[in-house]
Formats: C-alpha cells, structure tokens, sequence
C-alpha cells in the first residue's frame, strides 16, 4: 500500500463522503463556503487515549462553534461503534466512519501496519483549505494529544 503524503497548511482539503450518526453521508463539501471544520482524526473507538481527547473538545463545543466551525471525528471504526462511542461519551458531534480508509489515506494519516489513522487534527477554512495542523507524535499518550487552544487560536485567526 502506497503511503500518501499528508496535506500541510495553505493546501486545499481533500474532500470525503462518510457515515456519521445514522448512517447518514456527511461530505466536507457539505461546509465549504458555510462553515470552518475542525477534523479531529483518532485511532479507536472506545481506547483509552481517545476516551480522554474527545470529551475534552465537546467541553470546548460550543467555543469552537461560536468560531463558525463544525467539528466532525473520524475514525476507522464502524459507524454503529461509533455512535455508541460517542453515546457513551455524551459527545453531540459526530463521529465519522472511515471504514475502508479512504479519508485517512487522502489525508496521509492512516498506518497501514496498525490499520488506523494516527490522531490528527486539521483546521479547514471556508474556502477548503487548511490553515492548521497538529499531530500526536508516535506513542504519544494523554499528555501530547493536539491541543483545544491551539484550535482555537487557528479559528480566532479566520474571524
């Protein structure tokens, strides 16, 4: 499997067409020209790690809304898990199914010998491109997750 370079800063986002809550398709094209979008890339529903970074951003929710941004998860898990993940977690976000890993390779996150996406976070303007990125480096734990502030200074900068 050919690993695919991760878009950086000032590229444009590549678009997506995934499962969310219900099963509904969710597409970045859905924001583009209404709304920024943070994409918040985490390896596993249900990990302990993801566990911690998840409900930390739904406490900075409505913040980040009022920044006009949606936030969409991604994961490689089912959207059924995925649901329950977030039922579970009181998360009203919604969490995306990358099941055949086709988000994860177009944005050069998912590891093809774990078989998901590292915990990546982009920041998409209006327009579709993106103005931030952060990355959990390898092995990182709770303490090296990307940061809410960091998120939020990306946004205030759109405003």
């Amino acid at each position: 499997m050919e690993v695919v370079a991760s878009p950086q800063v000032g590229q444009t986002a590549p678009e997506f067409a995934l499962k969310g809550p219900g099963g509904q398709v969710i597409r970045l094209s859905d924001y583009v020209g209404h709304r920024n979008v943070v994409l918040v890339f985490f390896p596993l529903a249900f990990s302990p790690v993801c566990s911690h970074q998840l409900p930390l951003i739904q406490k900075e929710l409505e913040s980040l809304r009022r920044l006009n941004a949606e936030v969409l998860g991604i994961s490689v898990d089912s959207h059924y898990t995925n649901t329950a993940f977030a039922r579970s977690l009181g998360l009203v976000f919604p969490l995306l199914s990358d099941f055949h890993h086709m988000a994860s390779q177009a944005y050069g996150v998912y590891d093809p010998e774990r078989r998901y996406s590292r915990r990546v976070v982009f920041v998409i303007d209006k327009q579709g491109s993106i103005v931030h990125r952060d990355e959990t480096p390898p092995g990182g734990g709770i303490d090296d997750i990307p940061r809410i502030d960091s998120i939020v200074d990306a946004l205030k900068r759109l405003s």
